[in-house]
């Protein structure tokens, strides 16, 4: 992997070139995002910021471009994604980082745990799900009580961020994939911040 100034420059045109205006913002305030977190909670900050930046770097690929991709590089699928294909982003993604920019494993799967969440997400997967939901423009997000929850550490404030997300998802009326609640479950029966 390069130095982290020299990838930052990198994925930061890249996505500049791939995404919205607006995608691209969001992920600027996710990679200030994830590395507050990440000095919080004394995770990899340059990890943190290069991830924060790449996390949604396919996220703009048509329907058709995202099928194809994951029919190329033969990346498992399964129901809900084929219904809703905008959540093949985080496969993808983590696919692009590790051929693209060989981003080791651990960030490859803070890229994939990106949008459902797993079971067995590492620190720097949790900042980057918790960055994502929680970047100073979301509209829904609480900001009181996601300080509260802070308080009590990473994994409360997983908890916390999936209730909220999954929440969000009810509200729109979208499916909820089933790694959401299993990852919900998973932090509620062993968190460790009690």
């Amino acid at each position: 992997m390069k130095e982290t100034e020299e990838l930052l420059k990198q994925i930061e045109q890249d996505i500049k070139n791939n995404l919205t205006p607006k995608r691209y913002e969001h992920s600027i305030r996710v990679m200030k995002r994830a590395e507050e977190l990440a000095k919080k909670y004394n995770v990899d900050v340059k990890k943190a910021k290069i991830v924060g930046l790449a996390h949604d770097i396919a996220k703009d690929m048509s329907k058709e471009q995202k099928l194809a991709y994951v029919e190329e590089n033969q990346i498992e699928t399964d129901e809900i994604e084929r219904i809703n294909i905008e959540l093949l982003h985080g496969k993808i993604g983590a696919d692009i980082c590790k051929k693209r920019y060989d981003f080791p494993d651990d960030m490859q799967k803070a890229i994939l745990y990106h949008t459902l969440g797993n079971p067995n997400m590492d620190e720097l997967a949790k900042i980057i799900f918790i960055a994502d939901k929680t970047e100073e423009d979301r509209t829904y997000v609480d900001f009181e009580k996601l300080k509260e929850a802070e308080k009590n550490g990473l994994n409360s404030l997983m908890i916390y961020v999936l209730d909220m997300s999954i929440k969000y998802t009810i509200y729109k009326g979208k499916i909820i994939h089933p790694d959401s609640i299993y990852t919900r479950n998973y932090f509620l029966i062993h968190n460790t911040d009690i």
